[in-house]
């Protein structure tokens, strides 16, 4: 399997998030200071504190995705190794964060950060999340959103990815996208989710039981990955 990586991006990203980090304990300090030495000053110390925990919750986003390892696409990367050289797979260069494009056809992953148990709802078509760390859902990005949503926009702007690419090639791959939840502490139970959901563990035997099941065309795919870059791409 080739990847295709834009390391310059994820640096970019990773001292975004470390500069944000920093300015945030600044402001969050400043704020407190003013809040014991002169409380009178309350406007001037809540806007600090508002503006500080923003600047930490930014942080923390970008830290989670860039700055700690495995990030993102490492742990893809490891979960999907052992795949064949039909295989490509690209971090943050297809205007999606992740895809993977092959015998399974073309795919958009998006990764899971949290942990609990996950369920779908059908009758409100959400997912739910039980348990876990409170504290990380409230001050570390564990939210579970709406990851349903999340997967109808990555293939939204897939295809017009391909359509960009392929230019008026017809027929052009049809994409999907798939939940892929990372952490190991998550269990789930998403037998009615429309959206493919599966574990990291998983997420190889998945792509190679479509590669079985509902086969891409070969000549089609070869084509897209002509068109894109190669595994020595950096990004610029």
């Amino acid at each position: 399997m080739k990847v295709i990586r834009n390391s310059r991006l994820i640096q970019r990203n990773r001292r975004i998030g470390q500069i944000a980090t920093i300015i945030a304990l600044v402001i969050l300090g400043f704020g407190l200071y003013i809040s014991f030495a002169h409380p009178e000053q309350y406007t001037l110390s809540l806007t600090a504190l508002i503006i500080g925990f923003v600047l930490s919750q930014a942080g923390i986003y970008f830290g989670n995705r860039w700055g700690r390892s495995p990030r993102p696409d490492e742990l893809l990367t490891n979960a999907l190794k052992g795949l064949e050289d039909k295989y490509a797979l690209y971090h943050y260069v297809s205007g999606i964060p992740h895809m993977l494009i092959g015998p399974a056809g073309v795919w958009a992953l998006i990764p899971v950060m949290v942990a609990g148990t996950i369920t779908y709802d059908p009758g409100k078509r959400r997912f739910r999340q039980k348990g876990g760390n409170l504290y990380l859902r409230i001050f570390g990005q564990e939210n579970l959103g709406r990851p349903d949503l999340e997967a109808a926009y990555a293939i939204e702007d897939l295809n017009k990815f391909l359509k960009q690419t392929l230019g008026d090639a017809n027929p052009l791959p049809t994409p999907k996208a798939i939940l892929v939840f990372t952490n190991p502490n998550a269990a789930l139970d998403v037998e009615e989710s429309p959206i493919p959901a599966v574990p990291l563990a998983k997420l190889k035997e998945f792509m190679r039981r479509q590669a079985k099941e509902s086969p891409a065309p070969a000549a089609l795919i070869q084509e897209l990955q002509k068109a894109l870059p190669n595994e020595k791409w950096e990004g610029r």
